[in-house]
C-alpha cells in the first residue's frame, strides 16, 4: 500500500468494533508510536523486540514506546519520546496523524498507540537497554487477514481474545498483534474506500 492509500483509507474508513476488555485494577498509563516508513513506494511497519533482562515482557516484540512520565505534556509526547529513545527516531522526523483507542493489557497497562508517519529515511540507532531488535514489516502482508490470528483464552473464567501474527523468525502477539490487527481492520473497511487492497 502506497501513503497516498494509507492516509485516503486511515482518514475516511470508521474504526471496526471493538473487542473490550474490562480490568478492574488500577492501569499505568502507556503510549506506543505505530510508525509507518515508506520504502520503495511501499509502506513498513517499525517493530522493536525487548531485551530479555527487562522484568515487564522480556522479550516480546513491541512498537517504540512506554510509560507516561509525570513531566510529559501528553501521551503523544510519550511515544515520541519513547521513539527517540529507543530508536533514534527524532520526533520531527515523524508526522502523528491520530491515534486509536487505548488498549488495555493483563500486565495493568492501558496504552495509547499514535499512528505516525516517517517524513524522511533515518538511521536507527538503538538503546541497548531498552531494545534488542529493530525490524520492519510490509504493511502489505500485516493486510492480509490470513496472516493475522486470533485465539480466545479463558481466565478467571471469562474469554478473552489474544491476537498473534507470526512473521518470518518473529512471532508477534499480545498487545502489539491486536493493535496491528484493529489498524488492518480499519484500513480494510469497506465503509468509506472500495479499492483493492
Amino acid at each position: 500500500m502506497k501513503l497516498a492509500e494509507f492516509r485516503l483509507r486511515y482518514n475516511l474508513n470508521t474504526l471496526p468494533e471493538l473487542d473490550l476488555i474490562h480490568l478492574s485494577q488500577k492501569l499505568r498509563k502507556a503510549a506506543v508510536l505505530i510508525a509507518l516508513y515508506e520504502v520503495d513506494n511501499e509502506l513498513e511497519l517499525i517493530l522493536t523486540r525487548r531485551p530479555t533482562h527487562l522484568r515487564a515482557h522480556p522479550g516480546q516484540i513491541s512498537f517504540p514506546g512506554g510509560k507516561v512520565e509525570a513531566s510529559d505534556s501528553s501521551h503523544q509526547f510519550t511515544a515520541l519520546r519513547e521513539a527517540e529513545e529507543e530508536i533514534g527516531l527524532q520526533r520531527s522526523n515523524v508526522e502523528v496523524i491520530g491515534s486509536l483507542p487505548a488498549h488495555k493489557t493483563f500486565t495493568g497497562f492501558e496504552i495509547t498507540p499514535f499512528v505516525g508517519i516517517v517524513k524522511q529515511a533515518f538511521h536507527p540507532v538503538l538503546d541497548p537497554g531498552e531494545v534488542d531488535e529493530y525490524f520492519t514489516v510490509p504493511l502489505s502482508y500485516l493486510l492480509k487477514q490470513y496472516n493475522r490470528h486470533t485465539q480466545r483464552f479463558s481466565r478467571k473464567g471469562i474469554e478473552y481474545p489474544v491476537h498473534f501474527i507470526p512473521y518470518q523468525e518473529h512471532f508477534i502477539w499480545g498487545a502489539t498483534a491486536a493493535m496491528i490487527d484493529l489498524l488492518c481492520r480499519q484500513l480494510s473497511s469497506s465503509s468509506a474506500y472500495t479499492g483493492s487492497v
